[in-house]
């Protein structure tokens, strides 16, 4: 599907197949600095290792870094999305920093587009977009958005100027390429952790729940025999009715110290 979709009249996007836009292979804009390219793969990389919680706001700063761009984030498809809630910014950084966890509809959505065709696109922000948003920000004259796909997550990672027609190149698009990439393998990666977190979790409650039905259980069977002999026995009086009102509330914590022991069953098959 190329061509244009979505025009500016209409909405105030413009959002065209990069491969079908004969003008942005004729750009030559930058002279690319090795050195500073591979520093910034090196910074990537480390903070894979070292501090994968990072990762996503490392890489939009190294967008904005390695291709000079105004502005750079990365949105995904929300769990709980709906028409009005469809994509959320998860990391973002230059002047559109203050939109972190901005979300914006299914449509009109640059990012949709982008997903549909599953190519990287150019597009433009016009003040016409922000009107329909209800939001104040600098419009997009020249952007690069460039689709990931980490299991069943989607998104998109993406790069702005704001005032310059004509700000990126196809060296840009080679790295944005790369940290397209990246983006995917970070989702992944702090998805994981977050499972992992969860079943430590689980883990460590089931053990807490586990020395505490012991100390309640072994205390809990010398009164059970006691009452029991108490209201077996022959006597009477105050101790026989005492015995009587008892023995349902100790039943029920009999029955909570059970479950509470059976709890570490439980969590080691959620974690199968």
């Amino acid at each position: 599907m190329g061509g244009l979709m979505l025009t500016a009249a209409d909405t105030g996007l413009e959002v065209i197949d990069l491969f079908e836009d004969a003008s942005f292979a004729s750009r030559q804009l930058h002279v690319r600095d090795v050195a500073m390219q591979m520093e910034g793969m090196s910074r990537l990389a480390r903070a894979f290792v070292e501090k994968p919680e990072t990762i996503l706001q490392e890489l939009v700063n190294a967008a904005v870094e390695l291709c000079g761009a105004d502005s750079s984030g990365i949105s995904i498809e929300r769990e709980d999305k709906n028409d009005a809630e469809f994509y959320e910014w998860v990391a973002t950084a230059g002047e559109y920093s203050g939109f972190l966890n901005a979300t914006l509809p299914r449509n009109p959505s640059a990012c949709g587009m982008c997903l549909e065709r599953g190519r990287p696109q150019l597009f433009r922000v016009t003040q016409r977009f922000f009107d329909l948003m209800g939001i104040e920000a600098p419009t997009v004259t020249d952007g690069i958005l460039l689709p990931w796909v980490s299991g069943e997550t989607r998104g998109t990672i993406w790069i702005m100027a704001h005032g310059r027609d004509e700000a990126f190149d196809g060296g840009d698009l080679r790295m944005m390429q790369v940290l397209a990439n990246f983006a995917a393998m970070g989702v992944r990666q702090q998805r994981q952790q977050k499972l992992l977190m969860e079943q430590a979790i689980h883990a460590a409650a089931a053990g807490m729940a586990n020395e505490l039905a012991h100390r309640i259980n072994n205390p809990l069977q010398s009164i059970t025999n006691i009452v029991y002999l108490a209201g077996a026995g022959g006597i009477d009086g105050d101790a026989k009715a005492l015995a009587g009102e008892l023995a349902e509330p100790i039943q029920r914590l009999s029955v909570l110290a059970a479950r509470l022991l059976s709890l570490p069953r439980s969590a080691a098959n959620r974690q199968k």
